[in-house]
Formats: C-alpha cells, structure tokens, sequence
C-alpha cells in the first residue's frame, strides 16, 4: 500500500501536498537517497529555505525548513541555516525523509500505457478518471492503478505523477518511476522545457492563432474556480486554429506555463469558452439552421472538449528527447466528425497534426 502525508497551504482551497513511504515499517528514502540542484540565477541571493522551495517543489517548505534543522540539507558541501542566502552556481543537496503516514490503496485498473522503461512511464489518460486520491475520490484513481502496476512508486512523492491533468481531461501525462527521474522532470517543466500540446474544441469561430498571456489565480468569489485575475500567477497559452466550423473552431493549443484549468480560463477570457465546460461557460451553442444531428452531439457532450495530444520531454536517464502523440478519443472524434459534417467539410479528413501515424510515437523527436 502507499501512503500520504496531507499537508494543507495557508491559502483557502489549495490543494494537498502529498508525500508518499512506505507503510511496512522503516522510511521510503534510504539514508543514501540524496537530491542534488544547482542554484540558477534567478534564485540567486534568495535566503535557502526560499530557494529550496523552488528547486525541490515536491516537498513543503515546512518539511524542507525541518530538513534543514536536521543538518540533511547541504550547500556546496556544508550544512548551512533556513536563513543563509545562496548564490548562483552554488550546489545544493537535499537528503529527504519520509514518515509512517496514511495508505493509498493499490487498484486493479486498465491503464493504457504509451511508453514505459525503468524511469518513466507515459499514460494516456482517459476523461472522467481523477489522478490522485482525495477524501472524494480514495479509490479508482489513476495513482491507484499506477500503485498496483508498479509498486515502486509508493516510495516517489505523488507517487511519481510530475504534472496533473483535470478529471475531464484526456491524454497523456508522465510518471516517474523514482526520485531522481522525478526531481530531473520537475526541473525540465519548471524550466519550461516540457512540451505540451492539447487539442481543443471552443465555441465561436477565431480568426486566427494567437498568444493569450494573462495572470491566473483563484475566483474571487467562486472559490473552487480559477478566473483571470491581476495579482494571479503568470500564465502563457499559444493557440493557432486547426479548422473553423460554423460555430466552433478547432485548435491546437500549446501551454508555455502550467496553471490550474489554464487553457478553460484563457480560452472562457477570450470568450470561447470550450465546449461541454461545466465550469468555465461551455453551455450549448449551436449554428444557425443546426440538424438535429448536430445538436444531440453536442447535448450528449457533459466534459470539456480537451485532449493532451502530444508531450515531449529529455528523458531524465539519457537525455534523449522524446516525443509522443495520443489520438483523440471517441467523444472527441465523434464531436469532430459532426462539426465537420454540419460544415460541409469531407468526413475523411484529418485535422493537422492528427493524421493515424501519429497515435503512440515512442521515438525520439525530429531535429
């Protein structure tokens, strides 16, 4: 069984922070388990409690705080206090421990597994399935399916998930397999290095591709959402329009930051709210003169209109930048394939970028 330590934010809302070790006696970590960073630049001058919590987002800054008093965190080689500032280029390293704490239980659950070696592992999600376990969802999770098809993973924080994808959105995300391939990965996003790309079907028709770049943090009165805000996080969406219909467009859309719901909230901004969103204005829009056809589709489709298309990364072990694609699940298509007839646009078409070969590349990305 896995297990979690729940540490909530200050903030109302946020959500947990989960630690995992192991359940059987003893710590998850190994004494010799050590996570290694360099201080970049931007980080220079910062006390090191602030800048810990930036190069190792995976832990609270209470806990690392605690490691530091504990003498388990070393800057180039030496033990050093919550409040020294660090300099850029200094090495710092991290000895984490984990704690008894409570179970996630592993699950017997098909998992469709895009690519998978001793350090990672790719899965296409499908929509409707949770990601982690929470007091509403303890079971059937993607972290319960990944705990019983590779037990290993109850020893990496959030059991190795390193991104998040939303209950109702499809596609493909990593997992790794242990806390140096994670802690390289958390990097590389932090970094902006990861590349992903959604596909998306909004309401309205867009002219043209475009780059929304807007702060996002919670609703100020709807606490659960997120909206566009003036003191929120900063957030960049590229987005450029695959096929326009006669009511809806097509998009692919590229994330340059990772926010909470950030393509729903940018794309609800702009006023093309995703089709099918519960949250974000999604309602039912139909084209003037719509058949029936057309219409039952769209009433039939209860999630928003997105899929993690493509993710491409280094791998954490050799380097390799690699890349792949997931095609669009049947919803999805379905949804396509009556936009495209309402439009008059030849039913054996493929959107770019979407063409049968792409489904499941575990090769290297093209130079």
């Amino acid at each position: 069984m896995a297990c979690s330590i729940l540490w909530r934010s200050r903030h109302i809302n946020a959500w947990h922070r989960v630690l995992h070790g192991y359940d059987r006696g003893g710590p998850a970590l190994s004494d010799a388990t050590r996570l290694t960073a360099t201080v970049p630049p931007e980080l220079g001058g910062k006390r090191l409690d602030q800048a810990l919590a930036q190069l190792f987002a995976d832990y609270s800054r209470a806990r690392l705080q605690q490691w530091i008093r504990e003498g388990r965190v070393w800057v180039n080689e030496a033990p050093r206090r919550a409040r020294d500032k660090v300099l850029a280029g200094d090495t710092v390293e991290l000895e984490p421990v984990a704690e008894a704490c409570l179970r996630w239980e592993a699950q017997v659950i098909p998992l469709d597994i895009v690519y998978e070696d001793e350090a990672i592992l790719v899965i296409n999600k499908a929509a409707g399935q949770v990601v982690h376990p929470a007091a509403g969802n303890p079971r059937d999770t993607l972290v319960n399916a990944l705990l019983h098809h590779a037990p290993e993973l109850e020893a990496v924080p959030r059991a190795g998930v390193v991104h998040r994808l939303d209950k109702d959105t499809s596609g493909l995300l990593v997992v790794a397999r242990t806390l140096s391939a994670q802690h390289h990965l958390v990097a590389q996003l932090q970094a902006r290095a990861f590349e992903r790309e959604y596909r998306a079907v909004a309401c309205g028709v867009l002219t043209a591709g475009g780059t929304i770049e807007a702060p996002i943090g919670r609703h100020p009165v709807h606490r659960t959402r997120m909206a566009v805000v003036r003191n929120g996080k900063p957030a960049v969406t590229h987005y450029r329009v695959l096929e326009r219909y006669r009511g809806h467009s097509l998009l692919a859309v590229r994330l340059e930051t990772g926010r909470t719901h950030q393509i729903r909230v940018h794309l609800a901004h702009r006023h093309h709210p995703l089709v099918g969103d519960p949250v974000y204005g999604g309602r039912l829009r139909l084209p003037p003169g719509a058949s029936d056809a057309l219409r039952a589709v769209l009433q039939a489709f209860r999630r928003q209109a997105l899929h993690a298309f493509r993710l491409g990364l280094q791998h954490p072990l050799s380097g390799e930048p690699l890349s792949w694609t997931a095609p669009l699940p049947a919803d999805m298509a379905g949804l396509i394939a009556a936009l495209r007839q309402d439009a008059g646009l030849p039913a054996e078409g493929q959107p770019e970028g979407d063409q049968p070969g792409d489904a499941d590349d575990t090769g290297p990305r093209d130079a």
